[in-house]
C-alpha cells in the first residue's frame, strides 16, 4: 500500500536548535555548551557562520547522534560577548584589514580607509565590529582607539577588559544622552519625595571613591528611640527603562575594578555627579528609614524616595579614627551607629550567618599606574558599620517585596540567593579540617553554618587558618540573581537582594523599579526577569575574572623585581601537575612545577589530602604548608609566575640543581 504525501519525515523532525555558549579551544575547534545538557555539542571551524568566541548562539544539530559526540552548526547568534578587540591593522593604499590578537582564533575585519582613524600599517588599535551582513564573507569593523607601543600595562588593562566583553568606552550617543540630564532639583519632583536634608547626613566611603551611592542620616526622636535612615542613589530617576542609557547600562551590568582604573557601568556624567551623593548637595535617593531603640530593636520601617543633603564626605579611615580614640567630627552618632551595627551584626551569626572574612589585597601604584607595594586590607569596625547598615536595608526590601503578590503568584524580582553547600564538596572537606582536630556536623544546614563558625573561630592565629578559611570558602555555592526566591545561606537570610548599589550594579536598578511599581501599586509583570538575572549573574561572573586578570597582572608586574630571590611563601593550591604558591610577604600567587618537583622524586595527587606525596620519599606538599621558594620567571603575556621549591638546608642556585628553567 502506497504511503500517503504528507506521511514522509519532515526535516524539522530530524534536527533540532539549540542554545548555548560557544567555546572556541586554541586549537581552533568549537564547543557548545547548553545549560542541562551533560555532553558539549562540537562545531567544525568552518561552521562557526558568524559566531566568535564567547557569543551566545543558536546551533543545529542531528536529533539522533547515537553514541558519537554531537556535532553541530551555528545557525545565529543570539547575543554577542564582545564587540571590540585588540590587535594590530594591515594597510595597503585603498584595502584595510584588523588581525586580532589572543589565544582564541577571531576572523580578519575589512576597515574602510576612512575609519583607520589615522592607523597605519603595523599599528596596535582597538577595533569595533559595525556589522557581518549575510553575503559579506569578512565583518566590517572601524577603529575606536590607537594604544601607544609604550602602554605596555594599559593595554595589558583594556584585553583584560575586552576579553571579558566588557566596552572600552560608551557610544557618543550614550554620551550625549547623559550631558543632556538635567540635575536641577526641581519642586515638581520634591513635592513627590519625604524630605530628609534637614537630618545629619554623610557618606563613608573608599579614600579614592568618587561614586558615592549610599549616606547614612541619624536623628534622635521625641520617643527616645532614633531615627536611621539608609539613603541609596536614585538612579533609576535618570535612567528610565528602554533608553539609549538604559541599555548600555544592562549590557555592561556591572562595573569593573581594576588595580589602576574603573571600567563604569555608567557614564560619569551620572555615576560621578547626577547620583553621587557628594557633600553640600542635595540628591534625589531611595530610601528605607528605620525607628530603632537604643537595644538595636527595629521600632517601625518605611521604604521611599527622598531628597537628601550630605553634611560631610568621610572616609573609612576617618571613621574608624573617630571609633578607636572616640573623638572627632559628629563622633557621637557614629559611635551610636558603629554600636547598633555590632548588634546587629551579632544577632546574624545568631541566626546562622557564615562569618567568613577574607583580606584584600591592593597595590600601591605610582602615577604612571606601575605597582610599587603592596596593602594588605583588612574589614575594621568602619567597615562593618556600613556593611551592617546595607545589609539591613538590602533584606528589608527583599522581606517586603516577597509579600507581594500578582494572581496570588510572586512578582517577579530580581533576589540576591546563595544555595545550600553541595554536600559532595562539604564531605571532603570536613574529613580534611578533622585531621586538624577540627569537628563538623554536616546532619543540617544550621548545624553547618554552626560548624563553620566555631572553626573559623578556633582556628584564628594557628598555622592552618588560611588554608582551611581559603577551603572553607571554596565548598560554598555562588550567590546569583534570580527570580526563584530560596533565600541566601551565607547571610542567614529568608529574603535578601541588591538595593544598595546602584551605580555600580544594575540588578540594583531593576530593584529599585520593582519596588517603585510597588508602592506606587502600578504594578507590571517583567516575563523577561529571570532572563535578567541571569545576564547579571553572567556578567558579575566576567567582572570577577577580569578582575583576577588585572590583579594577577600586576602581581607579574610588581614580582619582576624580584627575580633569583628567596620568598617564604604558603601553598594555596594543589593539582596533579603542581602547587600554587602565595607569597607571604606580598599575596603573589605563582606555580611550583611537578616537572622541577620529580628531579627529586616521583609526586602524585592525594585529593582527599589536598597534597603531592612523592612516591619514594613520603615527602608531602599540602595545601596551607609553609614554604621556601625561589622566583625563576614572571610572564607578563601569560600573567603568571613560576617559582622552585627550595629544599631546606640548601641555597637555591647551590648544590644540586633544582630546576631546568
Amino acid at each position: 500500500m502506497s504511503k500517503p504525501k504528507n506521511s514522509s519525515p519532515k526535516k524539522s523532525s530530524q534536527v533540532q536548535v539549540l542554545k548555548g555558549k560557544l567555546d572556541i579551544s586554541r586549537s581552533g575547534m568549537g564547543y557548545v555548551i547548553v545549560e542541562g545538557q551533560d555532553k558539549d555539542i562540537m562545531v567544525r571551524p568552518n561552521d562557526f557562520g558568524k559566531a566568535f568566541h564567547g557569543d551566545i548562539v543558536r546551533v543545529q544539530v542531528a536529533k539522533d547522534a547515537g553514541s558519537r559526540r554531537a556535532e553541530g552548526k551555528v545557525i545565529d547568534v543570539a547575543e554577542r560577548k564582545q564587540s571590540e578587540f585588540i590587535g594590530n591593522v594591515q594597510v595597503n593604499k585603498n584595502i584595510a584589514f584588523f588581525i586580532a590578537s589572543g589565544e582564541k582564533p577571531v576572523p580578519d575585519f575589512f576597515i574602510p580607509v576612512e575609519k583607520l582613524m589615522g592607523a597605519v600599517d603595523g599599528d596596535r588599535v582597538v577595533a569595533k565590529l559595525v556589522k557581518w551582513d549575510k553575503n559579506d564573507k569578512k565583518p566590517q569593523g572601524e577603529v575606536i582607539s590607537l594604544i601607544k607601543a609604550s602602554d605596555e600595562a594599559d593595554m595589558a588593562m583594556k584585553e583584560v577588559l575586552i576579553d571579558a566583553g566588557f566596552p572600552l568606552s560608551f557610544e557618543p550617543e550614550v554620551l550625549l544622552e547623559a550631558e543632556k540630564l538635567s540635575g536641577k532639583i526641581s519642586r515638581e519632583e520634591t513635592s513627590k519625595r519625604k524630605d530628609c536634608r534637614d537630618i545629619l547626613t554623610f557618606t563613608i566611603d573608599p579614600v579614592d571613591a568618587k561614586d558615592f551611592d549610599d549616606a547614612i542620616s541619624i536623628r534622635n526622636l521625641d520617643n527616645g528611640n532614633y531615627e536611621i535612615g539608609v539613603h541609596i542613589a536614585d538612579v533609576s530617576h535618570f535612567v528610565t527603562p528602554n533608553s539609549i542609557l538604559d541599555k548600555s547600562a544592562y549590557a555592561r551590568a556591572t562595573s569593573v575594578y581594576l588595580p589602576d582604573r574603573v571600567n563604569p557601568m555608567l557614564p560619569e556624567r551620572i555615576s560621578n555627579e547626577l547620583c553621587s551623593l557628594r557633600p553640600n548637595e542635595d540628591k534625589y535617593t531611595f530610601s528605607v528609614i528605620f525607628q530603632i531603640t537604643n537595644r538595636a530593636e527595629i521600632k517601625h520601617k518605611w521604604i521611599g524616595r527622598t531628597i537628601i543633603h550630605s553634611n560631610h564626605r568621610f572616609t573609612y579611615e576617618e571613621v574608624q579614627q573617630t571609633i578607636e580614640q572616640k573623638d572627632g567630627l559628629h563622633y557621637k552618632p557614629i559611635l551610636l551607629l558603629n554600636t547598633l551595627a555590632q548588634e546587629f551584626r551579632k544577632e546574624r551569626f545568631k541566626n546562622g550567618a557564615i562569618n567568613f572574612s577574607s583580606q584584600e589585597v591592593k597595590f600601591q601604584l605610582d602615577e604612571t599606574g606601575k605597582p610599587i607595594g603592596v596593602v594588605i586590607k583588612e574589614s575594621k569596625e568602619a567597615h562593618k558599620l556600613v556593611e551592617e547598615f546595607m545589609l539591613l536595608a538590602n533584606r528589608t526590601v527583599a522581606e517586603y517585596i516577597s509579600k507581594i503578590k500578582i494572581n496570588k503568584e510572586p512578582i517577579p524580582f530580581p533576589y540576591r540567593i546563595h544555595a545550600t553547600p553541595d554536600d559532595e564538596k562539604l564531605k571532603p572537606f570536613a574529613a580534611f579540617a578533622k585531621k586538624f582536630g577540627y569537628t563538623f556536623d554536616i546532619h543540617d544546614e544550621k548545624q553547618v553554618a554552626a560548624s563553620f563558625n566555631k572553626l573559623l573561630t578556633d582556628v584564628q592565629g594557628k598555622p592552618e587558618q588560611h588554608v582551611l578559611e581559603q577551603l572553607g570558602i571554596r565548598t560554598m555555592a555562588k550567590a546569583v540573581y534570580t527570580s526563584t526566591n530560596i533565600g541566601h545561606y551565607g547571610l542567614g537570610f529568608e529574603n535578601y537582594c541588591h538595593f544598595t548599589s546602584p551605580i555600580r550594579r544594575y540588578p540594583d536598578v531593576i530593584v529599585h523599579r520593582v519596588l517603585q511599581q510597588c508602592l506606587e501599586k502600578n504594578l507590571s509583570i517583567d516575563k523577561k526577569m529571570e532572563e535578567k538575572c541571569k545576564h547579571c549573574s553572567d556578567k558579575e561572573r566576567a567582572a570577577m575574572e577580569a578582575e583576577r586578570a588585572g590583579n594577577k597582572y600586576k602581581q607579574v608586574e610588581f614580582m619582576k623585581q624580584f627575580l633569583g630571590e628567596e620568598f617564604d611563601g604558603i601553598i594555596s593550591g594543589v593539582s596533579a601537575f603542581g602547587f600554587w604558591v602565595e607569597t607571604v610577604a606580598h599575596k603573589c600567587e605563582g606555580l611550583v612545577s611537578v616537572k622541577d618537583l620529580n628531579e627529586f622524586d616521583d609526586f602524585r595527587l592525594d585529593e582527599a589530602d589536598y597534597a603531592l606525596v612523592g612516591v619514594r620519599t613520603a615527602r608531602k606538599f599540602r595545601m596551607g604548608d609553609k614554604i621556601r621558594i625561589k622566583l625563576v620567571a614572571a610572564n607578563l603575556t601569560k600573567r603568571q609566575l613560576d617559582y622552585e621549591w627550595v629544599m631546606e638546608g640548601m641555597k637555591a642556585g647551590g648544590g644540586k640543581k633544582k630546576g631546568k628553567k
